[in-house]
């Protein structure tokens, strides 16, 4: 299976993925501090395996076939390491903090997939990932207190993340969406539940609405992210995911009360205006290449 490349729904799917993912950790965060991380983690990637079996069904069998397992058992690593260490740094740093140190993650993808995939790294792009990361640097504010040991943790999810993302550049156009879902699905299952016997807590009634929908966030989430990087290069939407910081600080001010500063708002509006600068260029980049291939 091959994808057309797309890069304007490329970047609206990368944002509605940055969205719900945040809305994930957020719903993560409140249940991270009543229960053990291991457990939420399980309930995550178990919700999505769930999900993935009752939509697909008789073709399961079918789409878990790949001709790349090695790349999938990777990136599944990848994956099951960025969920894992973010929602572990969730019960010793602020949501909108440790989105902000997870989102250095475009730097390294773009950085990653001209070294790995080859992928151009125009002056677009790179204006488009200094601006976003110089708004990340205003909202986390080096030596404010943000960067303590337990900054280790998202900064791991983001190198995770990272993986993650090449390796999702590399294997979407190939195969299809749901391979990639089913194969992560299982493995985050698996290798989470190898910890519940030693850490499950009991759920309570009033919370089994709350695991539900971590596990239903977290599957659409995915599933955008991986047609996202599916039908654009990497460093083409990578710097959308700087948007992290701006939902997570909303997530984090309506449930926690965590309310943005003067210095968070203004970081906010370079991030959104270095992704809305990107997403012009690229798109008028891809309509003159549209009526290129036309005229000819």
């Amino acid at each position: 299976m091959t994808h057309a490349q797309n890069p304007a729904r490329g970047i609206a799917l990368m944002i509605l993925a940055i969205l719900l993912f945040t809305a994930m950790d957020a719903a993560a965060k409140g249940l991270i501090q009543r229960y053990p991380a291991p457990q939420v983690v399980w309930a995550r990637f178990a919700g999505q395996f769930l999900i993935v079996a009752l939509v697909l069904n008789r073709r399961v069998p079918v789409l878990v076939r790949t001709r790349h397992p090695v790349l999938h058992l990777w990136r599944c690593l990848f994956q099951m390491g960025a969920t894992a260490f973010f929602f572990l740094s969730l019960t010793h740093i602020g949501l909108a903090e440790a989105t902000a140190l997870t989102d250095l993650n475009p730097v390294l993808i773009t950085l990653g997939a001209a070294l790995f995939l080859g992928e151009k790294l125009g002056p677009r792009r790179i204006a488009g990932v200094v601006a976003a990361l110089v708004g990340a640097m205003i909202i986390i504010r080096p030596g404010a207190g943000v960067f303590t040991p337990w900054a280790l943790l998202p900064l791991g999810a983001a190198l995770s993340y990272t993986g993650n993302a090449i390796l999702t550049r590399r294997l979407g156009p190939s195969e299809s969406p749901w391979t990639s879902m089913i194969w992560a699905a299982g493995f985050g299952t698996l290798v989470a539940a190898l910890a519940l016997p030693f850490v499950w807590t009991p759920v309570a009634p009033e919370d089994l609405a709350i695991f539900a929908l971590i596990g239903m966030l977290g599957t659409a989430a995915q599933l955008c992210l991986i047609r996202s990087f599916s039908i654009a290069e990497a460093g083409v939407v990578a710097p959308f995911a700087y948007l992290g910081i701006v939902f997570a600080t909303f997530w984090g001010g309506l449930f926690y009360g965590e309310l943005p500063d003067q210095w968070t708002v203004i970081g906010a509006l370079v991030i959104v205006g270095a992704g809305l600068y990107v997403w012009h260029r690229e798109t008028n980049a891809a309509r003159q290449e549209r009526a290129a291939q036309d005229r000819r």
